[in-house]
């Protein structure tokens, strides 16, 4: 079955409109992606400034531990809290409304049974990860499961229409809310339950702004054979996006069962610091490549170029970042959050590598999905996560948080990033597209490298220091990167002449074109 269509054959209808056109899908997704990326970086400026108050003033390692415990089992619930139904309000074609109440009763269930399996296994939970204290904040933190499972279906109307200017409003107010109540309650000395009730309080305020932004959208129904179609889509992406969220998050079961809750604070927060690139640039991409690869599946040339471009983006953005952070790990930290953190800086150059491979394989899940291999994605995934548990277990005994990290990195490298790889070739992207999109970055990011490891010995760790050492770093990569400008915007030189004789003689397009 072509899942484009399941739900006009689930209710009987078939849908003949043509594919939107792709200069009006173009201007969409720059849009949204512009949206998004303004979206993402301003919040995440201000997650950082929360996390560094909090880190300086108000919470210690074993506090950022309990939060750490309690934050991946919530994003491992969050992956398969409605079943992965609610990525064909944004995949399938036809009215998204039709079915839109069987997500919506699907996604409530699943998550309603989501929450009452881990309220009453939380002890458990905590206590195989050494971790009683985290028992309380488990219970309050996931009922954002609750939450998200009813508002994907009107967040899944806003990625689906590129709405990414609504949802920076939304997120806005939600991180207005969440911080607000995170830092009274922590200043209140409640610890890591601080963060799960600004997380609640968050994550109520997105399910009224994505209501109130896609009106209509929350309204319960059930259609058997709508069920059936939804859940054959949507089971195997739960199952393996829970397996990728497993393999991000495996870390810090391992470090907390095998290292205490000190060494997982430490751990914690290196690890958020890896993640900057990722979420800054990785997750603004995010939220237009799924719908972005959806409507160039059908063919697979332009799929091709379209994700090749959108790695060398990717790459080009998030390099810099990871080699300032690698290079400048124990100074970096030191200056940001205080002397106290520093044995966080052992496992954050291991760490920054694993963000640049996490860039990578997110933005080829969404590729896969996009075209249907479903199946090639649950292998990987299931391979990743079996290969990496013992390999973390024993790197955590022989080298501590540093051991985890570098154990993260012998499996993602050596392993999956050729699986991967192998099911791009399938999907019809070839190793000498993907290797277009990295040759620069990776080029620059050697460049920066060398003059990190070569000034710091020389100029020190001070504050003016390291702003010329990155100062300089930057400089060297920008002169490497230039040559693939015009593969990052999408022009071709030589395709000049040809893209302006072609806009000259190009037929007038109605309105109503543009909008289908």
């Amino acid at each position: 079955m072509d899942i484009a269509r399941a739900p006009d054959s689930a209710t009987g209808e078939t849908s003949d409109a043509p594919a939107p056109p792709a200069p009006s899908l173009g201007r969409k997704v720059r849009s949204a992606a512009r949206w998004s990326l303004i979206n993402t970086v301003v919040l995440r400026l201000g997650n950082f400034a929360t996390g560094i108050v909090l880190a300086r003033f108000a919470l210690g390692p074993a506090e950022w531990g309990v939060y750490g415990i309690a934050q991946t089992v919530l994003l491992v619930l969050l992956s398969a809290n409605e079943l992965g139904v609610g990525l064909a309000i944004v995949r399938w074609e036809g009215d998204a409304r039709r079915f839109a109440p069987t997500v919506l009763t699907l996604s409530t269930l699943s998550s309603g049974l989501l929450y009452v399996a881990l309220f009453a296994s939380a002890p458990t939970v905590a206590g195989l990860l050494d971790s009683p204290d985290a028992t309380g904040v488990l219970r309050v933190m996931c009922l954002c499961v609750l939450i998200d499972g009813v508002a994907q279906v009107p967040g899944g109307f806003l990625t689906r229409e590129f709405a990414q200017g609504k949802r920076m409003i939304i997120d806005g107010l939600n991180f207005v809310v969440a911080t607000g109540v995170t830092l009274v309650l922590a200043f209140a000395d409640w610890g890591a339950m601080s963060f799960a009730v600004g997380a609640v309080a968050g994550n109520v305020v997105t399910l009224i702004g994505c209501a109130l932004a896609a009106p209509g959208t929350l309204k319960y129904g059930w259609n058997p054979e709508q069920a059936r179609a939804l859940l054959r889509f949507g089971l195997p992406l739960a199952g393996a996006s829970m397996l990728a969220l497993a393999v991000v998050n495996v870390d810090t079961m391992v470090v907390g069962a095998t290292l205490g809750n000190i060494s997982l604070g430490f751990y914690v927060l290196a690890f958020n610091i890896s993640g900057w690139p990722v979420r800054i640039i990785s997750e603004a991409a995010r939220r237009v490549s799924f719908a972005g690869f959806s409507r160039l599946a059908d063919s697979p040339q332009a799929l091709a170029q379209g994700f090749s471009r959108a790695l060398g983006v990717l790459m080009t953005g998030t390099v810099p970042l990871c080699v300032l952070l690698a290079g400048l790990a124990e100074p970096v930290i030191r200056l940001i959050y205080g002397d106290q953190w520093a044995p966080a800086a052992a496992a954050l150059p291991w760490l920054m590598a694993l963000g640049l491979i996490r860039i990578g394989s997110e933005l080829a899940y969404d590729c896969l999905v996009a075209v249907g291999q479903r199946r090639s994605l649950f292998l990987v995934q299931g391979l990743w996560l079996v290969a990496l548990i013992p390999v973390l277990l024993v790197a955590a005994r022989l080298n501590g948080t540093a051991g985890v990290a570098q154990g993260h990195v012998l499996v993602a490298g050596g392993l999956v990033v050729p699986v991967f790889l192998i099911a791009l070739g399938r999907g019809g992207i070839g190793v000498a597209l993907i290797a277009r999109a990295c040759a620069w970055p990776f080029l620059g990011g050697a460049v920066m490298a060398a003059v990190i490891l070569g000034l710091e010995p020389r100029l020190g760790d001070g504050r003016l220091a390291l702003l010329a050492i990155g100062t300089i770093a930057l400089a060297g990569y920008t002169v490497c990167v230039l040559p693939s400008r015009g593969f990052l915007r999408g022009v071709d030189p030589g395709d000049r002449p040809r893209r302006g004789r072609h806009r000259a003689t190009a037929p007038v397009r109605s309105p109503q074109q543009d909008l289908r």
